[in-house]
């Protein structure tokens, strides 16, 4: 997590708080002046917490902090600006997971590409009772999603830009499609 910087300049000096007839003392001096060595990033990081849980602006370390906070797994190895949308938008996401739009963006942000969604399921409604329901009876998913990367033979992704890690994808539709749900992943 965070950690002390040397040299750093507390933003409100100890001794400055104290009445005029302790200035003079030496001992008191270095004492407080040893404390706002301590202090100093306990309070910048205070004075600059609304920056901080911002993720638009948060330190990286502390972002990471952030991420784990609102329950996102960005990949490490993604950019920066990825990163902070995936910290950004994880409230409204997580409102929408189990769903396919919400799998859709969930997919969006991890491969830059557009997936294509194939659900069993459907939603009817009827006046006349005994009406066919919509959609199959296993539910299940599929997912289309055109990548440079088809994972390989051994399913790592590679390492190159445009890549797509299989093993990472599996992972993600697997966390956002509800339980019951099946999948069946094709790197097109």
């Amino acid at each position: 997590m965070r950690s002390g910087i040397p040299g750093l300049p507390t933003p409100h000096p100890l001794i400055d708080q104290l009445p005029a007839v302790y200035l003079e003392q030496d001992f008191l001096q270095r004492f407080l002046a040893a404390l706002d060595d301590v202090l100093a990033p306990v309070l910048l990081s205070i004075d600059n917490l609304p920056a901080h849980l911002d993720p638009r602006s948060a330190p990286d370390d502390f972002l990471d902090w952030l991420a784990r906070w609102v329950a996102v797994d960005p990949d490490e190895d993604s950019p920066p600006e990825l990163r902070r949308a995936a910290v950004r938008g994880a409230v409204a996401r997580h409102a929408r997971r189990g769903t396919v739009g919400g799998l859709a963006e969930a997919l969006r942000l991890e491969t830059g590409t557009e997936p294509e969604i194939v659900e069993s399921g459907g939603t009817a409604w009827s006046t006349r009772p005994r009406t066919a329901l919509p959609g199959q009876d296993r539910p299940w998913v599929t997912i289309r999603i055109r990548a440079a990367g088809g994972g390989g033979a051994d399913g790592d992704g590679g390492a190159g830009p445009g890549r797509v890690d299989r093993v990472r994808l599996e992972e993600l539709i697997g966390a956002e499609v509800p339980a019951h749900v099946g999948f069946t992943l094709e790197l097109l």
